[in-house]
């Protein structure tokens, strides 16, 4: 799970607004992990987005038939089923709404599906806040540039690590089963500090 969601300068942050100022500014952002949520609804509301949040797919369903928003943010893979689910149903409702797909489990096949059923992009967590803006706001059939500074494969595979770690209950030996690793490689991997 990404642990830190960065932050935008003001200047970024001020042409985010302005880009929305004109348009409706309403976010779902659909995901069962809850830090990372939080975390994602503070950084997209400095962004100048609207944003409701939803942790299931059953939650997201009820916010998109409710009040369909004009962009979203959904996980594939939530504990009560599959966010494509809510990308099908919110494209129905709002054929204009602008989707990225989240996930933790990236395959190409998945990503072809997800863009079948109208998502503009598909990101690998952990995605930052500034990559998602870029996707939502990016303007018809341009995807957005890809990112200035990417994570590094040491980066994105610690954080895969913690990720799992924290959906084991931080329970080393669970996790070092889950991951196919040896436990004392992971207690390794898990004692030191989050490559750049």
């Amino acid at each position: 799970m990404n642990k830190n969601v960065p932050s935008m300068s003001n200047s970024s942050a001020m042409s985010v607004v302005a880009q929305l100022s004109e348009q409706d500014r309403s976010l779902l952002l659909v995901d069962d992990d809850r830090p990372f949520l939080t975390r994602l609804e503070r950084a997209m509301t400095r962004r100048g987005f609207d944003v409701s949040i939803a942790d299931s797919v059953v939650a997201g369903l009820a916010k998109v038939k409710a009040v369909p928003p004009a962009f979203a943010i959904i996980d594939m893979r939530l504990e009560d089923g599959n966010g494509l689910d809510v990308v099908s149903v919110l494209q129905a409702k709002r054929p204009d709404a602008k989707i990225v797909v989240l996930t933790g489990y990236g395959n190409i096949a998945s990503a072809v599906n997800a863009v079948k059923l109208g998502a503009l992009d598909y990101l690998a967590k952990p995605a930052d806040a500034d990559d998602l803006t870029k996707a939502l706001l990016a303007s018809g059939d341009k995807r957005p540039e890809p990112p200035e500074n990417p994570m590094s494969a040491d980066r994105v595979r610690w954080e895969h690590i913690q990720r799992v770690f924290e959906l084991c209950d931080r329970n080393v030996s669970e996790t070092a089963r889950r991951l196919n690793m040896h436990r004392r490689t992971l207690q390794r991997i898990l004692s030191k500090r989050a490559p750049n």
